[in-house]
Protein backbone atom coordinates (compact mmCIF):
# COMPACT_ATOMS: atom_id res chain seq x y z
CA UNK A 1 0.00 0.00 0.00
CA UNK A 2 1.38 3.36 -0.79
CA UNK A 3 1.20 6.01 1.82
CA UNK A 4 -0.83 9.24 1.06
CA UNK A 5 -0.63 12.10 2.86
CA UNK A 6 -3.84 14.56 3.58
CA UNK A 7 -1.83 17.66 5.08
CA UNK A 8 -2.52 19.35 2.11
CA UNK A 9 -6.33 19.14 2.56
CA UNK A 10 -5.02 20.09 6.34
CA UNK A 11 -3.21 22.61 5.16
CA UNK A 12 -6.28 24.50 2.99
CA UNK A 13 -9.14 24.07 6.32
CA UNK A 14 -6.39 25.78 8.01
CA UNK A 15 -6.01 28.54 5.63
CA UNK A 16 -9.42 29.04 5.23
CA UNK A 17 -9.68 29.25 9.48
CA UNK A 18 -6.87 32.21 9.03
CA UNK A 19 -9.26 33.96 6.70
CA UNK A 20 -12.09 33.70 8.65
CA UNK A 21 -9.52 35.30 11.86
CA UNK A 22 -9.54 32.14 13.80
CA UNK A 23 -5.79 30.62 14.65
CA UNK A 24 -4.75 28.74 11.27
CA UNK A 25 -5.65 25.33 11.79
CA UNK A 26 -6.74 22.59 10.03
CA UNK A 27 -7.58 19.20 10.45
CA UNK A 28 -9.12 15.70 8.34
CA UNK A 29 -9.75 12.37 9.20
CA UNK A 30 -9.60 9.43 6.76
CA UNK A 31 -11.33 6.77 6.85
CA UNK A 32 -9.69 3.03 6.76
CA UNK A 33 -10.57 2.80 3.63
CA UNK A 34 -8.82 5.88 2.48
CA UNK A 35 -11.94 8.40 2.30
CA UNK A 36 -11.84 11.48 3.66
CA UNK A 37 -14.85 11.09 6.39
CA UNK A 38 -14.03 14.82 7.62
CA UNK A 39 -12.29 18.34 7.43
CA UNK A 40 -12.55 21.24 9.73
CA UNK A 41 -10.33 23.89 10.70
CA UNK A 42 -10.27 26.07 14.18
CA UNK A 43 -13.66 27.87 14.90
CA UNK A 44 -12.84 28.71 18.44
CA UNK A 45 -13.90 32.08 18.04
CA UNK A 46 -16.38 31.96 15.52
CA UNK A 47 -18.95 29.95 17.86
CA UNK A 48 -17.69 31.29 21.11
CA UNK A 49 -16.48 27.67 21.84
CA UNK A 50 -12.87 27.15 23.52
CA UNK A 51 -13.35 23.52 22.44
CA UNK A 52 -14.13 24.23 18.77
CA UNK A 53 -10.54 23.08 17.55
CA UNK A 54 -10.16 21.31 14.11
CA UNK A 55 -9.41 18.16 15.56
CA UNK A 56 -12.35 17.98 17.27
CA UNK A 57 -14.86 19.56 14.55
CA UNK A 58 -13.07 16.95 12.00
CA UNK A 59 -14.10 13.86 14.92
CA UNK A 60 -17.00 15.28 16.16
CA UNK A 61 -17.87 15.12 11.95
CA UNK A 62 -16.44 12.09 11.67
CA UNK A 63 -18.03 10.30 14.31
CA UNK A 64 -21.47 11.10 12.97
CA UNK A 65 -20.15 9.83 9.29
CA UNK A 66 -19.33 6.17 10.60
CA UNK A 67 -22.39 6.69 13.62
CA UNK A 68 -20.19 5.66 16.69
CA UNK A 69 -17.90 7.55 18.86
CA UNK A 70 -15.27 5.04 17.96
CA UNK A 71 -12.97 5.56 14.79
CA UNK A 72 -11.39 2.62 14.73
CA UNK A 73 -8.88 2.34 11.84
CA UNK A 74 -9.06 5.82 10.73
CA UNK A 75 -6.21 8.60 10.83
CA UNK A 76 -6.12 12.03 11.66
CA UNK A 77 -4.01 14.84 10.07
CA UNK A 78 -3.46 18.19 11.84
CA UNK A 79 -1.57 20.69 10.86
CA UNK A 80 -0.30 21.90 14.38
CA UNK A 81 0.59 19.19 17.32
CA UNK A 82 -2.59 18.32 19.20
CA UNK A 83 -3.12 20.59 22.50
CA UNK A 84 -3.83 18.10 25.97
CA UNK A 85 -7.57 18.27 25.53
CA UNK A 86 -7.42 17.40 21.48
CA UNK A 87 -5.08 14.52 22.88
CA UNK A 88 -7.36 12.95 25.12
CA UNK A 89 -9.98 12.87 22.42
CA UNK A 90 -8.20 11.30 19.88
CA UNK A 91 -7.14 8.57 22.09
CA UNK A 92 -10.96 8.37 23.25
CA UNK A 93 -11.90 8.53 19.54
CA UNK A 94 -9.47 5.62 18.85
CA UNK A 95 -7.50 7.26 16.34
CA UNK A 96 -5.07 4.62 14.60
CA UNK A 97 -2.55 6.81 13.58
CA UNK A 98 -2.14 10.79 14.00
CA UNK A 99 0.09 12.95 11.36
CA UNK A 100 0.78 16.70 12.52
CA UNK A 101 2.71 19.75 11.11
CA UNK A 102 4.20 21.91 13.43
CA UNK A 103 5.01 21.47 16.68
CA UNK A 104 3.59 23.37 19.37
CA UNK A 105 6.11 24.31 22.93
CA UNK A 106 3.64 26.02 24.31
CA UNK A 107 0.87 24.10 24.05
CA UNK A 108 1.24 20.73 22.84
CA UNK A 109 0.30 17.94 24.76
CA UNK A 110 1.81 15.03 22.58
CA UNK A 111 5.93 15.56 21.71
CA UNK A 112 5.88 18.59 24.28
CA UNK A 113 3.95 19.40 27.71
CA UNK A 114 2.28 16.93 29.21
CA UNK A 115 2.91 14.35 26.62
CA UNK A 116 -0.86 12.92 26.98
CA UNK A 117 -0.12 9.51 25.41
CA UNK A 118 2.77 8.51 27.48
CA UNK A 119 0.53 8.09 30.66
CA UNK A 120 -0.68 4.98 32.03
CA UNK A 121 -4.25 7.16 32.28
CA UNK A 122 -4.32 6.71 27.83
CA UNK A 123 -6.21 4.17 27.23
CA UNK A 124 -5.70 4.13 23.49
CA UNK A 125 -2.26 5.70 21.64
CA UNK A 126 -1.96 6.33 18.30
CA UNK A 127 0.56 5.73 15.95
CA UNK A 128 2.07 9.32 16.03
CA UNK A 129 4.07 10.90 12.54
CA UNK A 130 5.17 14.36 13.31
CA UNK A 131 6.68 17.07 10.91
CA UNK A 132 4.27 15.96 7.68
CA UNK A 133 4.13 19.49 6.05
CA UNK A 134 5.47 21.48 9.41
CA UNK A 135 7.40 23.82 7.34
CA UNK A 136 4.28 25.50 6.00
CA UNK A 137 2.43 25.07 8.82
CA UNK A 138 4.62 27.25 10.90
CA UNK A 139 4.41 29.58 8.17
CA UNK A 140 0.88 29.94 8.19
CA UNK A 141 1.22 30.25 11.85
CA UNK A 142 4.32 32.86 12.32
CA UNK A 143 2.45 34.92 9.82
CA UNK A 144 -1.25 35.01 11.34
CA UNK A 145 0.55 36.26 14.92
CA UNK A 146 2.71 38.37 13.30
CA UNK A 147 -0.19 40.25 11.79
CA UNK A 148 -2.01 40.10 15.26
CA UNK A 149 1.00 41.83 16.63
CA UNK A 150 0.70 44.84 14.22
CA UNK A 151 -2.80 45.22 14.63
CA UNK A 152 -3.43 48.82 16.98
CA UNK A 153 -4.75 47.83 20.32
CA UNK A 154 -8.93 48.36 20.36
Amino acid sequence: MVFRSYMELALDQARDAGARGEVPVGAVVVGPSGAILAAAGNRTRELHDPSAHAEILAIRAACGVMESERLNGCDLYVTLEPCPACAGIIASARIARLYYGAGDPKSGGVAQGPRIFSHPQAHHVPEIYDGIGAAPSEALLKAFFAKLRQLPPS
